[in-house]
């Protein structure tokens, strides 16, 4: 057995996954969200770790006691600040935090070779811009910052006692560079730290440590292994069998992000398309990222007072560009292409017929504009993209997966456990990292449940919609 962890922004799933490869048992644990301020997103760390021992304790002892490895996948960017007693100065400032605009322009400006060491524009939500905040708004505590680390990596401290991280993960915080992969000297500087601040730089499929023995005893099992693990894109793209060049997937989770594999590292800063390492050796990838997909229905459901599967169905009975309501998905503002946290969320062309399906189909076409943003986006970085595996909480929904593949005008892929995500992942690197098997053995491609083709027909109903949606984000921006 093999155990995947997955600290995400909504909770903490753990998986296990048995010697064929299967998953044998799951459980999860909820977390929530402070915004103590507009554009403020924030966690308690000591929480991701008392989540991630409810969730492994919910799974059956039986299967803990034959665990042999333990891989980490989670939400990336997230600003983990310790003191010298490796205790968190302060809550973690997450992924969809927006607070440090300013900082990124500053940070560029005091330092013009940034994008081409990083390979990305400077955005909120990476990790170094907070620093920058915290160092101008909060210099006291910044001075007492010994550690910076990622949330899966503050979980890994608690779990083994390691300062690590795996590349795909420190690939997003704006000090790595992308294509050495090492950290940059000279982007930990910009932002008044070194090395010394920094954990230890693994590929995925290593092991960075062992389970503590007092962990160990309370799980269950040995002091097994700990794989350096994933970001969350990379970990689910690891599950799913996106290993190898020009393997692509949408994830539909809390965010959304078309991701795909390179060979080679393929930057394109100008259009807030992010250029990572993936967590496994010599390969790279690309993303558009979008700050709001699945989050966009659990808004709805609270807005419509329908549960998420009502909802659902709502918008299927409403169907797809029949009617004239139109959505912006900017609920925590967006990054690829736009890069603009301070972008927020509108309801357009309601009417006295518009009703909670209509608004529910509205939504479900709104974040299939998003993507199809973000698809242009990595055409434009030279990328083609013909097929799509989903995964996420949002690859339940076929009917969502018919509006999303007629406005990119790409087939999606249905996996057996693709609702699984990055704990899969996560799970897989650490079967790599304990017994040395190779990617193909490891990481199959799911079977495939289903395939979603483009429709003609509904393309061309979206077609005028997109492009009010598009000029709708520039009439949005002038307000």
């Amino acid at each position: 057995m093999f155990l995947g962890i997955d600290i995400g922004t909504s909770g903490v799933k753990a998986i296990l996954l048995d010697e064929r490869g299967a998953v044998a048992a799951q459980a999860s644990a909820p977390l929530t969200v402070s915004r103590p301020h507009d554009l403020w997103s924030e966690q308690t760390p000591d929480d991701w770790c008392a989540a991630t021992d409810a969730a492994v304790l919910t799974l059956p002892a039986d299967m803990r006691a034959r665990v042999q490895g333990i891989g980490l996948a989670g939400q990336m960017h997230g600003a983990t600040l310790l003191g010298a007693d490796d205790r968190p100065l302060r809550p973690a400032i997450l992924w969809n935090d927006g607070r440090a605009h300013a900082e990124c322009t500053e940070l560029e400006a005091a330092l013009p070779s940034a994008r081409a060491i990083s390979g990305n524009i400077a955005m909120p939500g990476f990790t170094a811009p907070k620093l920058a905040w915290v160092r101008r708004h909060e210099p006291d505590l910044f001075e007492q910052v010994r550690t910076v680390l990622l949330p899966k990596d503050y979980v890994r401290l608690w779990l083994s006692g390691d300062k690590a991280s795996d590349l795909s993960d420190s690939a997003g915080t704006l000090w790595l560079d992308v294509a050495a992969r090492d950290w940059s000297e000279d982007l930990l500087a910009a932002t008044g730290l070194s090395r010394a601040h920094m954990p230890r730089l693994h590929e995925g499929t290593e092991a960075t440590g062992t389970l503590r023995t007092a962990t160990a005893l309370r799980w269950g099992m040995a002091a097994v292994p700990i794989a350096a693990g994933a970001g969350d894109n990379a970990a689910g793209a690891v599950g799913v069998g996106v290993i190898a060049d020009g393997d692509a997937l949408l994830s539909l989770g809390t965010s959304g992000v078309i991701f795909a594999a390179t060979r080679d590292f393929r930057p394109n800063p100008a259009g807030a398309v992010h250029a990572f390492c993936h967590c496994l050796p010599g390969l790279w990838h690309q993303m558009s990222v979008h700050l709001s997909a699945a989050s966009c229905l659990d808004w709805a459901a609270a807005a419509t007072g329908l549960g998420i599967p009502e909802l659902l169905g709502a918008a299927e009975a409403a169907g797809a560009a029949g009617g004239p309501e139109l959505f912006l998905p900017y609920l925590s503002g967006e990054r690829t292409p736009h890069n603009d946290p301070h972008i927020r969320a509108a309801l357009l062309g309601l009417s006295n017929d518009t009703d909670p399906g209509r608004i529910a189909a509205a939504v479900l076409e709104g974040v299939a504009f998003a993507h199809a943003d973000g698809l242009a986006a990595l055409a434009a970085a030279g990328t083609r993209i013909e097929r799509l595996a989903v995964i996420g909480g949002g690859s339940r929904s076929r009917h969502w997966g018919s509006i999303i593949a007629a406005a990119l005008g790409v087939t999606l892929e249905y996996l057996d456990g693709g609702e699984v995500g990055p704990a899969l992942g996560a799970a897989r690197l650490a079967q790599i990292a304990v017994t040395g098997a190779s990617l193909a053995d490891a990481c199959p491609r799911p079977a495939t449940l289903a395939e979603v083709a483009p429709d003609p027909a509904l393309a061309e109903r979206l077609a005028p919609k997109l492009a009010q949606f598009r000029a709708a984000y520039g009439a949005l921006k002038t307000i």
